[in-house]
């Protein structure tokens, strides 16, 4: 009798452990399901890293803002990582863990802004702005340009007084492009214009341009809205001979 009561006991071990088995197994396929528990577990393993991620993320926007800060006020030249560090909140060694040096810092934060500055050039050279009386033309052209600079001095700061080679550079790739889209309109709305007053005019629009910039970035207000005023006045007063009437388009 010990021996059957023994067997039952087997039994009902296999029978619960081949239940628990199939319960764990998909019945359409027969191919094992996770656990709960695993399923819990893989989850709380995968979200660590991205949780990481986002920390790491908010830690180096939150340091490229405070060197935004600290280059506008200061200088490329003069500011230092430790003011970094200071203007973040965070200690060197915290910064150290995201770039190994100021330049690194610059190079990320000017890349960042390069990109956003390729991005306004490319709203105010649309088609449709560039195909409107001179006028509005040089609203719909200046008004982006001229915002994204206001609202982010750190690009002027970056692009005219680092040094650093990858930032001039790419400062250079930048002064090309928006050369480019000035020749394209201007081509567009004096046929007749000859390639050397073509290169001739697109400079110093251009040119006229980063000087007034910099007496904008200057000012605030109704100062720097005079500026703006008077950049316009003085573009349209140069075009004009050339652009005399409404774009056929």
């Amino acid at each position: 009798m010990g021996k059957n009561t023994e067997k039952g006991t087997k039994g009902s071990a296999v029978d619960s452990e081949n239940a628990a088995t199939a319960e764990a197994t998909d019945t359409d396929s027969g191919t094992a399901r996770p656990t709960t528990a695993t399923t819990a577990t893989t989850a709380a393993t995968a979200a660590t890293p991205r949780r990481r991620q986002a920390r790491g993320e908010r830690r180096i926007s939150q340091l490229l803002a405070a060197a935004a800060g600290v280059f506008c006020r200061t200088g490329y030249a003069s500011a230092s990582t430790n003011a970094i560090a200071r203007e973040a909140g965070v200690s060197p060694g915290t910064l150290y863990q995201y770039f190994p040096n100021k330049e690194a810092i610059a190079i990320e934060l000017g890349g960042q802004l390069l990109q956003q500055a390729n991005e306004a050039h490319g709203r105010a050279f649309r088609p449709e702005n560039i195909h409107r009386p001179l006028p509005e033309l040089l609203d719909a052209v200046l008004d982006p340009v001229i915002a994204f600079n206001c609202e982010n001095p750190a690009f002027w700061a970056l692009m005219h007084g680092t040094g650093v080679p990858g930032i001039a550079h790419e400062h250079e790739k930048l002064h090309e492009s928006l050369l480019s889209r000035i020749e394209a309109v201007l081509r567009d709305r004096c046929p007749g214009i000859t390639p050397h007053e073509l290169a001739h005019t697109s400079n110093m629009i251009l040119g006229i341009f980063k000087s007034s910039l910099d007496l904008i970035l200057a000012h605030e207000g109704d100062e720097r809205a005079a500026y703006t005023a008077e950049l316009k006045t003085v573009l349209l007063r140069y075009l004009e001979p050339m652009i005399t009437t409404t774009h056929p388009h």
